[in-house]
């Protein structure tokens, strides 16, 4: 029993050592698209959406699932607003700005909030 729970305790560790990278990836990213001229973003961004693709399988059953489908849903929604958001800059740059900094705002909230969450040790909801 003991190599049992050494196991899951590795397996904890290994998928929360994953998730703190992974989060810390994303909010620099998240910085990086509110604050002016600090754009790490894309390459970063890909690394920690690769990352949690890959290792997500290693979480199944456990609550740090719910965090990997929170990171990489955020990064999907949130490239998928921008794509949306994005002629919004070929007609008029304020509307463009505005669109960017909310959806910003927003990635920024969502990653904040599941890295508090993971800390904690808690699931994170699908419905917020």
């Amino acid at each position: 029993m003991s190599s049992e729970v050494s196991t899951d305790l590795h397996r904890m560790q290994s998928l929360n050592a994953v998730g703190t990278i992974s989060y810390i990836l994303h909010l620099i990213v998240a910085v990086g698209a509110i604050v002016p001229g600090a754009q790490f973003g894309p390459l970063l961004l890909l690394v920690a959406l690769v990352m949690d693709l890959v290792k997500r399988d290693d979480a199944a059953g456990t609550w740090h699932a719910s965090h990997f489908r929170w990171r990489i849903r955020s990064v999907l929604i949130a490239g998928g607003l921008y794509l949306l958001t994005a002629p919004l800059w070929l007609l008029l740059i304020v509307p463009g700005w505005i669109a960017w900094i909310c959806i910003s705002l927003w990635f920024l909230y969502r990653i904040v909030r599941g890295f508090l969450a993971m800390n904690k040790g808690q699931a994170i909801g699908m419905d917020a």
